[in-house]
């Protein structure tokens, strides 16, 4: 029985085989598309669990794919960039992308990274519903559902994850780093500026929705759920 679909998206066709070896040794069935406009095909025919996204693409750039792709679905989205900039990773981000890795990989690294942002985003069934509640708010990690006052807003999985982390812990204030590695876990090469694009997106969300409970930000330190209560 296959692990999951994983959507490999890359002009680069000895990267794409690579990447099947590896995948598929793994139980995953693979599917490839070499330019933008084959892997919106792909996406729609396959519903994959997930996608691995290359940045520059020939017809769709990686950008344009990342964001046709959140317009219907929160389906993880790990994106390849052979650049490694800031404003690419934080780009990326803030599109809507779950994680990012830096072209040239290991293999390995990267099969890791797709296990983990899938076990995060899938969960396990059998475990105990995660769900916290607070005036006008709703957060449910077993289903990645959030609700603001009643109704269901569109939110990755990420930034589920780190407004859930949050506010299960209130009043606690959490550094960047405490973040990346409680959240992202031990094995994401990240900086501080993912962190911040994630809180930006959940303030978007969240700001004035009650007076009862805040996202604060902490100068010179980080972050906490504060409930005024």
């Amino acid at each position: 029985m296959s692990a999951g679909k994983i959507l490999v998206v890359d002009d680069d066709q000895n990267i794409c085989e690579l990447l099947r070896l590896y995948i598929e040794k793994e139980g995953f069935t693979v599917y490839i598309a070499n330019d933008g406009r084959s892997a919106l095909e792909i996406f729609e025919e396959q519903n994959p669990d997930l996608v691995m996204l290359d940045i520059m693409l020939p017809e769709l750039d990686g950008w344009q794919v990342c964001r046709e792709i959140r317009k219907k679905s929160q389906c993880p989205i790990i994106m390849l960039t052979a650049k490694g900039e800031v404003f690419d990773k934080v780009l990326g981000l803030e599109l809507g992308a779950d994680d990012y890795v830096v072209k040239p990989f290991e293999t390995k690294e990267v099969v890791a990274r797709i296990k983990a942002v899938l076990r995060r985003y899938g969960g396990n069934e059998e475990e105990q519903v995660k769900e916290v509640r607070y005036d006008k708010l709703s957060i449910n990690l077993t289903n990645y559902e959030l609700k603001v006052d009643g109704v269901t807003i569109d939110t990755p999985p990420k930034e589920m994850e780190l407004i859930y982390h949050l506010a299960s812990n209130p009043n606690r204030v959490f550094t960047r780093d405490q973040l990346l590695d409680e959240v992202w876990g031990f094995d994401y090469y990240g900086d501080s500026r993912t962190v911040d694009v994630h809180v930006k997106r959940l303030r978007e969300k969240l700001e004035g929705v009650s007076d009862k409970w805040a996202l604060k930000t902490v100068w010179g330190v980080g972050y906490k759920f504060e409930l005024k209560e």
